[in-house]
Parts: structure tokens; sequence; C-alpha cells
């Protein structure tokens, strides 16, 4: 009964449950978190950002714990494409083979995107792909092409033209319109959306008089940004028909049912662990339990009554 309440039916995903790890939080399925229980609990991994070649990211320090969140300049650090298809993505498979996981893409240059998300979906070893075009911590590329609607509808449709699996695009929050940017990607062919990325932000330590962070701004998440994350969320189900992977702030259960009732149609959770590295099951174990309280029969029906009537209007 439990399974059925929780699954959810997503372009190129079958999820027993809509949980899952942002994208970096688990790297390749091979950082110490990932081993302290089994991957299989979650309905899917998203793995950590992938470029063409190895990155080495930006000068540490490259996280920063706040008051109300996580600041991170991390910078996409990663082996490569050809290494996380050689070697990461293969021991991720062997140890799960039934995980839906999505590769996450990134690069400097349209034509780096092309590459990746061709490698990665021919690979045969991911379910779909996360087009990380709003990563606010690289200098080249991510979110300079997720804030013009059309550079983000042509890197999309580059994309969907070469991937063997469903796309998603994963929006950035620090534009004026995010409606816009959404509509550019569904006019590019993208099958869903995951939202939102981090917020740029900067802290200063007053006794030292410096930056937090060794690249001077970051990437703000957490409980922080979950307001602005469940408006955006709001405001793209309202005018498009793709399925929201929705994130920003996710501690609760209630934090996740609230993601749908703006209208998305999965969770991703990212700087929770920091606080609690068992978020996911623990989300996944207690989500049923709300869910009977509040009378919900299963997200799935949630989520299609929260489109039905056109959520809240004004």
């Amino acid at each position: 009964m439990e399974t059925k309440k929780l699954a959810v039916s997503l372009p190129g995903l079958e999820l027993k449950n809509p949980i899952m790890p942002a994208s970096g939080t688990f790297g390749f399925g091979d950082v110490p978190s990932a081993n302290k229980y089994s991957l299989d609990t979650l309905g899917a991994l998203v793995i950590k950002t992938t470029t063409p070649e190895a990155r080495t990211g930006n000068p540490d320090p490259k996280i920063s714990v706040i008051e109300d969140g996580v600041l991170n300049a991390v910078g996409l650090t990663n082996p490569g494409v050809d290494v996380v298809v050689s070697e990461k993505l293969p021991a991720l498979r062997e140890k799960y083979p039934e995980l839906p996981i999505i590769g996450s893409v990134g690069g400097a240059t349209e034509d780096d995107y092309v590459e990746v998300a061709t490698k990665l979906s021919q690979s045969g070893m991911v379910n779909a792909l996360e087009l990380n075009i709003s990563c606010p911590n690289v200098h080249e590329g991510g979110m300079a092409f997720g804030t013009v609607p059309e550079v983000a509808e042509r890197l999309t449709k580059k994309v969907k033209e070469v991937s063997t699996v469903p796309v998603y695009v994963k929006l950035s929050p620090n534009v004026t319109d995010i409606v816009a940017i959404a509509k550019a990607v569904e006019r590019g062919g993208a099958d869903g959306i995951s939202m939102i990325n981090t917020v740029l932000g900067m802290h200063i330590d007053v006794a030292s008089g410096k930056p937090v962070l060794g690249n001077i701004m970051g990437g703000l998440s957490g409980k922080a940004v979950k307001a602005i994350a469940i408006r955006m969320i709001y405001q793209v189900a309202q005018n498009t028909d793709l399925p929201i992977i929705g994130m920003g702030g996710v501690e609760t259960v209630d934090d996740v049912l609230e993601m749908y009732m703006a209208g998305a149609s999965a969770v991703a959770v990212g700087t929770a662990h920091f606080h609690d590295s068992m978020i996911c099951p623990h989300l996944i174990e207690e989500l049923p339990k709300r869910m009977e309280e509040l009378g919900i029969e299963s997200l799935e029906e949630l989520r299609l009554n929260v489109k039905k009537r056109g959520a809240f209007k004004l």
C-alpha cells in the first residue's frame, strides 16, 4: 500500500518514491554518506555534474555552513565524462542495477554539453539527464546558459537531438522571469524541469574581514531559499505542462508535500544532509504517515488534483 502511495511516474523514471539526493550531494554514489544505507531505498539518484574534462573546482574553502543554509562554490569538481562513463557509472550500476540514475550535464560551451550528454546517454547506464544550466559557481558555462531564454532553448534543443534518454533542465533562480526560462526549455523539447538551483550569495566573516568562500561568492542553499523555491515552482507549474523535480530547503515531510502542492512531481534533497546524513530514508519512512494524517491517498493523486484545480488563484 505504501509503495502505491509514494510511487511516481516521470519521463524515463519509474520511482518507488519521490525522494532523491540533489546533484553533487552523493557524488557518483561513492561518498561516505552514500554508504550508510542501500541506495535502492531512494526514488532515484542524481550524480554529480559531469564535464568533458576533469575539473578541480574553485579555491578553498569551497563550502561554508551558515546560520540558515549553506554557501558553496565547489565549481563542478569531477573527473571528466570519460572516467565517469568507464569507471564511476559502471561501479554504481553494478551495485544498484535497478536504481533510476539521472546524469547531470555541465560544460563551458554548447559543444561541451552536447559531448557530455551524448556520452552519458549512450552509456546505457543512466535513465535520464539533468542539464545543469544554472550553476552559479563557475566562470564559464553553467548559469550563463540559463538566464537568457533564447540561449536556454537552443542548448536544450541541441542536447535533445543527441540524447537517447529524457532530458530535464535545471533552472536558476537568479533570473528576473523564471517562467520565461521554463517556457524556453519547454519549446526546446525538455521532458521535465529541475528547480531551483542555488541562489547566488556571499557571506563575510567580520572577525577576519574576509569572505568565507575562496571564490568570494557562491550558491546559497538550504532553509533560507525554500520560500523562493516554492514560489518559482508554483509559477512554472501554472505556466508549463512539464513535470518538475522540486528542490530548495527541503528538510521535513511537510516540505515535501508543500513542494507537491506548489506543483512538483518529485523532490530532491541537498543541504539537509549536512544535519542528517540519513535524511532521505527518514523522509521516505515518515511521508506515508503524514499523508495518512492529511487524508492524502497518493502523491500522484495529489499532483493531479493540484494541477486540475489550478492550485491557488489570487
